[in-house]
C-alpha cells in the first residue's frame, strides 16, 4: 500500500479525526482522513510523519478486522 511521507500535507488538522479505540491518554492513537478515493490513517504522536494510504476495500477490512461495523 502507498504511504505519503508528511501526513500533514494530505489534509488540514481539522480533518484528521481519532479512532474510538484510542487509550484515553492521547499517546496510542490512530488518527484517520477521507481523501478521494483513499483513506490516509497516521500515528497521532507524529502528525507530521508519514501516512498510509488504503483504498476503500482495505479500511473496511480493517474495520471489520477491529470489530468496528459503522464505517466512518
Amino acid at each position: 500500500m502507498p504511504t505519503h511521507p508528511a501526513a500533514h500535507e494530505l489534509a488540514s488538522a481539522q480533518s484528521w479525526f481519532k479512532s474510538s479505540y484510542s487509550d484515553g491518554t492521547g499517546q496510542n492513537c490512530l488518527e484517520a482522513t477521507h481523501l478521494s478515493p483513499s483513506i490516509a490513517i497516521r500515528d497521532s504522536k507524529t502528525p507530521t510523519g508519514p501516512a498510509l494510504l488504503l483504498p476503500p476495500a482495505a479500511w473496511t477490512a480493517f474495520l471489520t478486522h477491529v470489530g468496528r461495523e459503522e464505517k466512518p
